[in-house]
């Protein structure tokens, strides 16, 4: 089992949330949004998001129940898609070109599945799982996080002008990098576990 503190909880969200990694997501989709019209509807998207990722770390401990499942294969089945998430974010896709709206965004795709996604989702279920008693600072973590995004995000246009594209790209990577390390360390205390009950 991982022991997570505030900054670490922080910083892994951040990561797995990857704002940087987002730029791009939310500049298509706002393409067709007047300029002083976008930064209300991203800090829309991401307060939707925030809500979203709140609940399932409230509602998290009764789904498990639900779904019978236990704490080892929920870190295990998460350090998979952490680990899958960082290559993508090491080796993006070929980027492609999703048809614009008319209207602006609404839930899809910016706060579900841009921010609150699959491995979000999971990262916060594992967070209370494993320590539920301190459910207020993973709160406290999930609320820095999201004010990080917004911030990065409202404020993209600007960084990417001022540091440009490749340092954007850059940050991106070596979150990614961080991502794999972190990964790969929750599966190995999973698989360590695994061993020790086996005994």
């Amino acid at each position: 089992m991982m022991n997570y503190t505030f900054v670490s909880a922080t910083i892994l969200l951040v990561l797995i949330l990857d704002p940087f990694g987002n730029i791009p997501i939310f500049a298509n989709a706002l393409r067709n949004v007047p300029l002083q019209r976008r930064p209300k509807v991203i800090l829309r998207e991401v307060l939707i998001a925030f809500v979203l990722l709140l609940a399932f770390m409230f509602m998290g401990e009764g789904f498990l129940r639900v779904m019978n499942l236990s704490e080892l294969a929920l870190q295990l089945a998460g350090g998979v898609i952490l680990f899958l998430i960082a290559l993508r974010m090491i080796f993006p896709p070929p980027a492609v070109d999703v048809p614009l709206e008319a209207s602006e965004p609404l839930i899809v795709p910016l706060a579900i599945p841009a921010l609150a996604g699959p491995s979000a989702l999971a990262t916060v279920l594992l967070l209370v799982s494993q320590a539920p008693q301190r459910r207020l600072e993973w709160i406290g973590a999930l609320s820095v996080t999201m004010v990080v995004c917004a911030v990065v995000l409202v404020l993209a246009e600007r960084i990417q002008r001022l540091l440009g594209d490749r340092f954007v790209v850059a940050v991106e990577r070596l979150m990614g990098l961080i991502l794999v390390a972190v990964s790969v360390e929750m599966l190995l205390r999973g698989f360590k576990s695994y061993a020790l009950q086996l005994h």
